[in-house]
This record gives structure tokens, sequence and C-alpha cells, in this order.
């Protein structure tokens, strides 16, 4: 049988756990090509994935894991995106191949990402109500979590490269919603993720990507009203924040770190994905 999936890992520093993720690859039931994007890591990973066997492209800068996958261009029909730290069980890509194969109107499948302790990470993406994407237990799902899903390679379209890490798999599948794709998940393919080895959950770098991401996204996907609603939002309560005695402590209630999120969206503010009528639609469907 040929392989019909690209399987893409994006690295970055991933010495103590790469070995373990490339393992369990090999151990794969269905055929497959696997693409090892090395975000220049400086901690040995090189050295790993040369004596690993599989396919290597080496960025000579850190581009995040938005620009990782942004790097590779599949030409199977169907591509995995897989974190470096997460193990899938033997089935997993057969279960997620099948689960395409039977649902020809949707784009991805999620699987279900569990934590080292056995407890669900993720089955999927939901929606809030002003926008955020979140990991979510229950099913049906708006999105597939990107430490573990399946595309059609033809319905990913562009990634957007310069997010460098968080979003990137809310807005591709709010853009395959937005043209009419479904998103599904798939519980029994399980993977053990985990989760934050590469980035701080929780430091003031991933609460940078974190919330301009989501705002971009808004404002690529999202009904433009719900867009600058949520914008005007964030900026008022970064501008009230110097003026309060008592503010939360945790890293995106700093005034500087969302002036600086104001500034990077709007220095660039993007462009709708989709026309008026699909944004309303999908958003009125899943908030």
């Amino acid at each position: 049988m040929d392989a019909r999936t690209t399987v893409v890992v994006v690295t970055w520093r991933g010495r103590d756990h790469i070995a373990a993720c490339l393992a369990a690859l090999a151990a794969q039931t269905r055929p497959h090509r696997t693409v090892v994007v090395d975000n220049a890591s400086d901690d040995g990973t090189a050295e790993i994935l040369a004596d690993a066997g599989v396919e290597v492209l080496r960025l000579p800068v850190n581009a995040g894991y938005a620009g990782g996958l942004a790097a590779v261009r599949p030409t199977t029909p169907y591509t995995a995106w897989l974190n470096d730290d997460a193990v899938p069980e033997p089935d997993w890509l057969a279960r997620l191949e099948d689960a395409l194969d039977a649902r020809p109107d949707a784009a991805a499948a999620s699987a279900h990402l569990l934590r080292p302790d056995g407890a669900t990470q993720s089955l999927g993406v939901r929606l809030t109500a002003d926008g955020h994407g979140y990991d979510s237990d229950e099913t049906p799902v708006f999105g597939f979590c990107g430490g573990a899903a399946l595309l059609r390679t033809e319905a990913v379209g562009e990634i957007p490269a310069d997010y460098f890490c968080y979003y990137e798999d809310t807005d591709t599948a709010w853009r395959m919603r937005l043209a009419g794709w479904d998103v599904i998940s798939v519980p029994e393919a399980r993977v053990t993720h985990a989760h934050g080895a590469s980035t701080a959950i929780g430091s003031e770098r991933f609460h940078l990507w974190n919330e301009r991401n989501r705002l971009r996204t808004l404002f690529r996907c999202a009904p433009r009203r719900v867009a600058w609603t949520q914008l005007a939002r964030f900026a008022a309560l970064t501008a009230v924040l110097p003026l309060r005695r008592a503010k939360p402590d945790a890293p995106n209630f700093r005034f500087r770190l969302r002036v600086r999120v104001l500034a990077e969206v709007l220095a660039r503010v993007p462009r709708p994905r989709a026309d008026r009528a699909s944004r309303a639609r999908v958003w009125r469907e899943w908030t």
C-alpha cells in the first residue's frame, strides 16, 4: 500500500522527547511519509535526527510551530500534524485515515490527546462566545487540536506562518468550515501528549502569542463586528489596567504585553478569508 499521509513533526530543542515520537511513528500500522522540521535546534536534536532515518528539513531560524508547518508542501492526499512531544498508539494514523475516508465532507479529524496520567487533554477545539479556541473533552468539536490531527491536504490552504505558535489550528479549522467542510473528532485515535514541552504554558511569550493570534484569527474568520468589538474590549481593559490598584498577576494582564499585542494586531489587520454571509453563518452555529 502506498503512503497516503505525510506526517509533519515540528521540533525545537526536542532532544528529550523526539526519539519517542519517531519510534511511535515507525510503529504505525499504515505506511506514511514522515517529515521532521527542525527549528534550528541547538541542543543535540539535529544529531538525533541524523540517525533517525527520517526526512529532515532544518530551518536556519526558529520559525515556530506555524512557520514549521508552513515550510512543508505535502503532495499526499492527507497531511498529519503531530507535536514532537506526542506519542501516538500504533493504530493512530489508520483510525484517522479510515475516519476521513468514511466522511468525504470532512476536511480534518482531531485525535484523542491524553495527558501522561491518562486524563483527556483534548478531543478537539471548541469556540467561545468571545472567540477563544480551547481544548474540549466533548464532541462534536468546532476544530481540531494541532497537536495530533489528520487534514485533507487540498483543504488546508495557507497556514498563517507569522502566528509562530498557537491558533494556527483554530484558524485552519475555521477556514475549512467557512469553505463548507466539516471537522470531526476520532476518540479512538489515541495519543499521549506531554503538552508544553517546547513552550512554557502560562509564560509571557505564551500569552503574547495566544492573545495576539486570537484577535488575528477573529479578523481573518469571524464577522468584522465581532473582531472589532473584541479588539475594542481588549484595548479598553488595557487602558484601565494602570488605574487599578488590584489586578491579576497573570502575564496577560501586564500592561506592556497587552500594548504589544495591540500594536502587532493593528500593524497589519488581517483581511477576511470568506464572504460576510459565510462568516456570520459559522459564528452563529458554533459560538
